[in-house]
């Protein structure tokens, strides 16, 4: 249960679809409500997707191109601490690799589920990497089932969140959705300095030995 917990916060925080509400309600607001639970659930699939195979890939592409996980945890802590940053200073649309060019090309597409819904507003490098990284923490099979279940539970969550993104707007308000934000954005920062921080002390016992 606790390994349930610890992987389910990491990664709501990370990926933060309270965040995406404006995104998707601005993206949305021509469909129909059937259309919106649609893209909704294909978000959600397709975000599900991406994060299982950067949990059992993830690895194998670090090895083939020679990369260490101490070295990945560092780059993956530095992005999760500027997305991190992001949320407190207010600008986290522009490190999801949303500006104002995605959001017009988006609009001319027919399905927006998997870009730039899925990648890079939710599954971004932040998230992938987190995973990449626990991946080396929960090698047994059990662990990784319950890995596997705290993904398919953020999910669920993602679904839940665009499908009432509208109703959530109007609820919270542009200054409530920020407020929120900028508490899951000293959560994401402390992940961010504990992976960098561990991965430094991890280099320098390897150094002294």
């Amino acid at each position: 249960m606790e390994i349930f917990i610890y992987v389910f916060a990491a990664l709501f925080s990370v990926i933060n679809p309270l965040g995406a509400i404006p995104i998707f309600v601005g993206l949305t607001q021509q469909d129909t409500k059937e259309e919106r639970s649609r893209i909704s659930l294909w978000t959600a699939i397709n975000v599900f997707i991406i994060l299982i195979i950067s949990f059992f890939v993830g690895q194998y592409v670090l090895n083939f191109f020679g990369i260490s996980i101490d070295a990945l945890r560092i780059a993956g802590g530095l992005i999760i601490l500027n997305s991190g940053f992001a949320l407190l200073s207010g600008r986290f649309n522009k490190t999801r690799g949303v500006n104002k060019k995605v959001e017009n090309d988006a609009q001319n597409r027919n399905d927006i589920a998997l870009t730039p819904l899925a990648i890079p507003m939710l599954a971004g490098p932040g998230s992938i990497s987190l995973l990449i990284a626990l991946y080396q923490d929960y090698q047994h099979l059990n662990e990784q089932i319950i890995v596997c279940l705290s993904i398919a539970a953020v999910a669920i969550v993602i679904f839940l969140v665009m499908r009432s993104a509208h109703y959530l707007s109007r609820i919270l308000g542009a200054s409530g959705i920020v407020a929120i934000s900028r508490i899951i954005g000293f959560i994401v920062i402390a992940i961010g300095v504990q992976y960098i921080s561990s991965s430094v002390v991890n280099i320098l016992k390897t150094i002294s030995s």
